[in-house]
């Protein structure tokens, strides 16, 4: 059954990821998007999780919300992929794992942050080929963001566009309109990978409060983007990353990153050593 990764903290903004085993392309026929997007609807009121945004891929899934407790949202996912994995292979007559291992948690921050993180789930399958705008995709949630889908809805908007600080949803869905029309026109449409391999992306204030309420802790780092973005990502994810591109596996590594594990004041970053394990 899917798990999350052990840093889930409760109270805060989750994107979850988790894609197909192998990365296999076991969601390509639309029957299969259908009938995850049914069961989705189903799972979010079952287990009471705010749904901001979502995306079905033809081999992964993107899903933007809010819960009152990590462990409601251990269940909803539990409920929702292990469902979905043996109805897929019930209808295919296969055996084996449809979900490659378990899903991820990215907790975000709200304002600019939040923004952000629609956008790139809104726009996968453009910066994928397979539509030139997420409005040509069904299976995600741009149209019902800005207003244009009437049945079978399943996100929160009033809620999304309060956290947000807009007046209303006619405002939220022009404001994400045109985010989205200025990031196909701008030709931005690399993969970033904060937004699905880190445990926290926001400001430095928020990272590090992320990082202090984690008793996982010393497995953590905190880095930036070259734009400024502040992210907290598990060191030997980040490391392997590092060893591999220097093909230097038993030199030490210089980087910068918060102490977690001392009393400092965490406004306040140290340079150490990070030794590979």
């Amino acid at each position: 059954m899917p798990r999350a990764n052990r840093y889930i903290q409760p109270g805060y903004i989750y994107h979850l990821t988790h894609r197909c085993h192998n990365h296999d392309f076991l969601l390509r026929c639309r029957i299969d998007r259908i009938e995850y997007y049914s069961r989705l609807r189903n799972a979010v009121h079952r287990h009471r999780i705010t749904l901001f945004d979502f995306c079905i891929t033809r081999n992964h899934v993107h899903l933007l919300g809010m819960c009152k407790r990590p462990r409601d949202l251990s269940c909803f996912m539990q409920q929702l992929q292990g469902g979905f994995a043996d109805y897929y292979n019930l209808r295919k007559n296969r055996s084996g794992s449809f979900w490659g291992g378990r899903f991820h948690c990215t907790m975000v921050e709200g304002g600019d942050h939040l923004w952000n993180c629609l956008r790139y789930i809104d726009l996968n399958m453009v910066r994928a080929g397979v539509v030139s705008h997420p409005s040509e995709w069904d299976w995600c949630g741009y149209r019902e963001i800005v207003g244009k889908r009437e049945r079978f809805c399943i996100l929160e908007i009033d809620g999304l566009a309060n956290i947000l600080g807009v007046s209303n949803a006619a405002s939220l869905a022009e404001i994400h309109q045109q985010r989205i029309i200025q990031a196909i026109k701008s030709g931005r449409m690399t993969r970033e990978s904060i937004w699905t391999e880190s445990v926290a992306v926001g400001s430095e204030v928020f990272v590090t409060e992320i990082a202090s309420k984690n008793r996982w802790r010393d497995r953590a780092r905190m880095a930036a983007t070259e734009d400024g973005v502040c992210y907290l990502a598990e060191e030997h994810l980040e490391y392997s990353s590092m060893r591999s591109a220097k093909k230097k596996p038993k030199k030490w590594l210089q980087a910068t990153f918060v102490s977690l594990k001392s009393d400092l004041n965490p406004m306040n970053p140290i340079i150490g050593v990070v030794r590979p394990h």
